[in-house]
């Protein structure tokens, strides 16, 4: 696992792709909408967030492959997770667990006092991210049309 730059967020790419993907049979009910905005646009805001360094992004990967990666982004007391993406075909093997480790790690060495993480209606993760002390704390409704 290591950090990356800002001039290598475009190899999370296929990480979103899939993320989204994963959204789409996941979601309650916003099946089919994601992405909400295009994967380039998102990973120019990554670029721009961590060249301001108000977010930071690990990956991991196998063979010189990224097949996951976890974003925090920091604002003085608070935090928000707010990419937590392992490849499909890598899962329960421990990658996710060693991401969120460096990302509570990473809020720790930042002070950081408050962090959210928004999960999708019907993301079974849910349970994963109770483990480490999360709470349900609010219900966001929403539209699409």
């Amino acid at each position: 696992m290591r950090e990356i730059t800002s001039e290598e967020a475009i190899k999370l790419y296929d990480c979103i792709r899939e993320l989204s993907e994963y959204h789409n049979t996941k979601s309650v009910n916003f099946k089919g909408i994601y992405p909400l905005k295009p994967f380039e646009k998102t990973l120019e805001s990554f670029e721009e967030a961590l060249r301001n360094k108000e977010s930071y992004i690990a990956v991991t990967e196998t063979e010189n492959q990224i097949i996951g990666f976890c974003k925090a982004d920091i604002n003085g007391e608070n935090g928000k997770l707010d990419y937590l993406v392992v490849k499909e075909e890598f899962r329960g093997k421990g990658y996710g667990k060693e991401l969120m480790d460096w990302a509570m790690l990473m809020f720790a060495r930042n002070n950081v006092r408050h962090i959210e993480v928004k999960v999708i209606d019907g993301n079974p993760t849910i349970r994963f991210y109770e483990k480490y002390g999360f709470e349900m704390k609010s219900l966001v409704l929403g539209i699409e049309r």
